[in-house]
């Protein structure tokens, strides 16, 4: 759009300077007699106006620079959720998207790997920021629909012969906010906010299961005795291998269902019986190590953005992803 009156000829001039300008040196280019300094005050006047006003001016010569970059999935993850994504559009009775699912199984995986700012993908594919949002949080609600329930993921690693699963707890750092309602997020181990949640995997290190959000302060034993652990353990007759921070939650001395190890103390030291088993221990869990670091290779999870209800949904979407990555 053209600006009003002079104002055309005065950013040519400028834009011709490419830099600071005097008024005398833009008068001379417009043709305003400079030595006459009453006539050069309206000019001094636009140029403040221009300088001084919200209209954003682009020059002609400019545009919006695109880039690529790689995405590190394979080729049957984008397919799975393109499909997936084509199977809820048809249940809906959705007839059509202004892209297709398939690019927009790359737009959400680019948003959830690489932490992209929705703004910038929109940018890049010519929809609104909102739009790019609704289908992120669109295809996390379907992924984490396929999430495994706990007792389902436990009976099915019986079925697969397996014997014991790996149980670890993990800190999702979150931005700090203010109030006093966010002082439950502190966790105290970690030194920083976030979001606490539980994890199983199997013997190889194969995420199963995750649970739900809780404020960074909760201990792992209390997430696990209200997720019920060692019930559902036992009613499958599993064993699990975890960190001192599980100690108490099973108190069979006998036969324990949750192995922790040894603990020392300032009046008991540990003997060398017991320091060789909690490396053996350590050996054994150390897949579950390897679990967290594929969960946390999407790097939305580097600091959450989000509450607890949709960092549960992203959690268990994100579950599924990595299972399809890792399980290739």
């Amino acid at each position: 759009m053209p600006c009003p009156g002079n104002y055309q000829r005065i950013i040519a001039a400028v834009r011709q300077a490419a830099g600071p300008v005097m008024a005398r040196e833009v008068g001379e280019v417009v043709g305003v007699e400079v030595s006459v300094k009453v006539k050069l005050e309206p000019l001094r006047s636009n140029l403040i106006k221009l300088a001084m006003t919200n209209t954003k001016v682009r020059a002609e010569d400019t545009c919006p620079l695109i880039y690529q970059c790689r995405l590190p999935l394979p080729t049957h993850t984008v397919n799975h959720l393109a499909d997936l994504l084509r199977r809820h559009l048809k249940a809906i009775g959705s007839r059509w998207r202004i892209l297709p699912p398939g690019k927009i199984a790359v737009i959400v995986l680019a948003v959830l790997r690489h932490d992209q700012r929705l703004a910038d993908m929109a940018g890049g594919n010519d929809v609104s920021e909102s739009t790019v949002r609704r289908w992120r949080d669109e295809l996390i609600g379907l992924l984490a629909a396929q999430a495994p329930r706990l007792d389902r993921a436990l009976k099915k690693v019986t079925k697969q012969g397996g014997e014991v699963v790996l149980i670890d707890g993990t800190l999702i750092r979150t931005q700090r906010r203010t109030g006093k309602a966010d002082r439950r997020n502190y966790s105290g181990k970690h030194r920083s906010h976030g979001l606490h949640f539980l994890a199983l995997t199997d013997e190889k290190g194969r995420l199963i299961w995750i649970s739900a959000a809780r404020p960074g302060s909760t201990h792992d034993n209390t997430a696990a005795r209200h997720d019920h652990i060692l019930a559902h353990l036992q009613a499958v007759g599993l064993g699990a291998l975890a960190d001192l921070g599980f100690r108490g939650l099973d108190n069979d001395v006998l036969d324990p269902v949750i192995i922790t190890g040894y603990a020392a103390t300032r009046t008991h030291k540990l003997t060398p019986g017991q320091k060789e088993a909690n490396r053996v221990l350590a050996v054994g869990r150390a897949p579950v190590e390897h679990g967290f670091a594929h969960l946390k290779n999407w790097r939305i999870l580097t600091k959450l953005r989000t509450g607890p209800a949709h960092a549960t949904r992203l959690l268990r979407a994100l579950l599924v992803l990595t299972n399809l990555e890792v399980n290739r």
